[in-house]
């Protein structure tokens, strides 16, 4: 069996739906797949050295929750190239999903999560 390379999420930890909804989807899909590592933003930025080292090991996914872009933002400041960006506020968008709630995911929040979900699999993660 061959084993595909590892990837790291970088997810947005901004505080509105779409930040939620990036860090669930994020979370989720370090859980489930092997070949997944998720890079903590606030550490990121802090220069805390585990994560300095992980994004610079694997090809990262961004998962923003909108058009500021942030995670991106701290990424170049740290000399690292972003492989894909996913703009979640867009990607929901675009099937009329919207999360209501910046703590707690309510029934369409996890609707969107799933929806997120299927979508990386499919079309980042192959």
């Amino acid at each position: 069996m061959i084993e595909k390379k590892k990837v790291a999420l970088a997810a947005c930890s901004g505080m509105s739906p779409y930040g939620l909804v990036a860090r669930v989807t994020s979370t989720d899909l370090v859980a489930e797949n092997n070949n997944i590592v998720s890079i903590c933003m606030g550490a990121t930025a802090a220069d805390k050295d585990v994560f300095i080292t992980l994004i610079k090991k694997y090809p990262i996914i961004t998962l923003n929750g909108c058009d500021s872009n942030c995670t991106i933002k701290i990424l170049e400041q740290k000399g690292v190239k972003v492989t894909k960006n996913i703009n979640v506020f867009e990607e929901l968008d675009k099937k009329n999903l919207k999360p209501e709630d910046v703590s707690r995911l309510d029934s369409e929040g996890e609707v969107c999560v799933e929806y997120l979900k299927k979508k990386i699999k499919k079309d980042v993660l192959g």
